[in-house]
């Protein structure tokens, strides 16, 4: 195309065939900078038309490519100039059977995939847009995997344009993987046991989980594949790593359906009589508690004669399984638990010491014969 565009001005303006080359040069960028303009205003359009349609991937999709399609307009225009310098001033810049462009689309494209797939994260997650959003964590999974995907092909077809055989190195990696896989086991653990975090979702970001097994609890903040950090309650980053989790016992609170409240009471030996009487009441009072499950086990009890308290018990359970509101439901039960015992004229109890004197018992009275040794020097 260069050479035609070089002959007919020659051929028409010949007048002009010294200067060729800027005219050409001139055309080009003229050209390039209608096209760019032409193509960003079609794609703003598509893109709001698409945004106001049913289906939920197609402006994600146009908004994916719009970057790497106004950049390849200038990088063809830069090619065509390079061309024109070539013919006009015998430079040899790029041979004929150069791969740079093929490579220059192989890396746009690559682009465009990567943008489309972290969209599409970002939409996947998006209550706003979807009926059901998946899970964060998982998407976040895939979504690494997907774009490692795209990253080692455009990788390996890079170098296949250079020249580099792709088979021996696939071949070298199956046989060197052996060795890397001895050396790096560590690693390699820490990546399956990311991978079973991922499949299993035993927890997820955001989730507040703890060990019994080791002085693991917090929040977990982010989900690798080598590491998860957990943000422990004094705000102190923990990272730990993916195997760990393969050989231990995880607890996520977070999905707990309520809380319990376990508590036991105490009352005074002499305030047996009101014992039944304060239960029933305690216990109607928790029925009709609004913040209490009633359809989860409810008992109130008495469960044992204390040193110093006949001691009863109250085992329910919370509807809500937020910490600081829990706490809140908790005080007014453990409140309306006093009033009820102070109403029925009793009162808990507290640990005392009872101590019973003998007052029968005869004064000690020496016999005649130690009053004898005694008085002897």
């Amino acid at each position: 195309m260069i050479e035609l565009l070089n002959r007919m001005l020659a051929e028409y303006f010949p007048q002009f065939s010294d200067a060729a080359w800027m005219i050409l040069s001139s055309i080009i960028l003229l050209l390039g900078l209608v096209v760019h303009v032409v193509l960003r205003s079609a794609l703003r359009r598509l893109i709001a038309k698409a945004e106001r349609s049913s289906l939920r991937f197609d402006d994600i999709f146009l908004r994916s490519i719009r970057q790497p399609l106004l950049l390849l307009i200038w990088l063809a225009a830069t090619f065509w100039l390079v061309e024109l310098a070539e013919q006009n001033f015998d430079l040899e810049i790029l041979s004929s059977d150069s791969p740079l462009p093929n490579l220059v689309v192989t890396l746009l494209l690559a682009w465009a995939c990567i943008r489309f797939l972290k969209r599409l994260e970002r939409l996947l997650i998006d209550p706003e847009r979807m009926k059901k959003p998946m899970d964060q964590t998982t998407v976040s999974a895939l979504g690494r995997l997907l774009r490692l995907i795209v990253s080692v092909l455009m990788l390996l077809i890079v170098m296949q344009s250079y020249g580099f055989s792709v088979s021996g190195i696939l071949a070298f990696g199956g046989i060197g993987g052996i060795a890397v896989g001895f050396a790096a086991k560590d690693l390699l653990a820490n990546f399956f046991g990311g991978l079973m975090i991922y499949l299993d979702r035993p927890f997820k970001v955001g989730d507040w989980i703890r060990s019994p097994d080791k002085q693991i609890e917090g929040t977990v903040e982010n989900i690798g594949w080598r590491q998860t950090r957990i943000r422990t309650f004094d705000k102190r980053p923990l990272y730990v790593p993916n195997a760990t989790f393969a050989s231990i016992s995880v607890e996520n609170p977070s999905r707990m359906t309520n809380r319990r409240i376990y508590e036991y009471i105490g009352l005074r030996y002499q305030d047996a009589d009101q014992v039944t009487r304060v239960i029933e009441r305690v216990r109607a009072m928790l029925e009709a508690h609004p913040d209490i499950d009633t359809n989860q086990t409810l008992i109130v009890n008495l469960d044992r004669f204390g040193p110093s308290s006949l001691d009863f018990f109250i085992y329910t359970f919370t509807k809500t399984t937020n910490w600081i509101r829990f706490h809140e439901i908790k005080q007014d039960v453990m409140v309306k638990i006093m009033q009820i015992i102070d109403e029925q004229g009793a009162e808990i109890a507290y640990p005392t010491t009872t101590v019973h004197l003998h007052t029968d018992a005869q004064p000690f009275q020496p016999e005649p014969e130690m009053l004898k040794a005694a008085a002897s020097p």
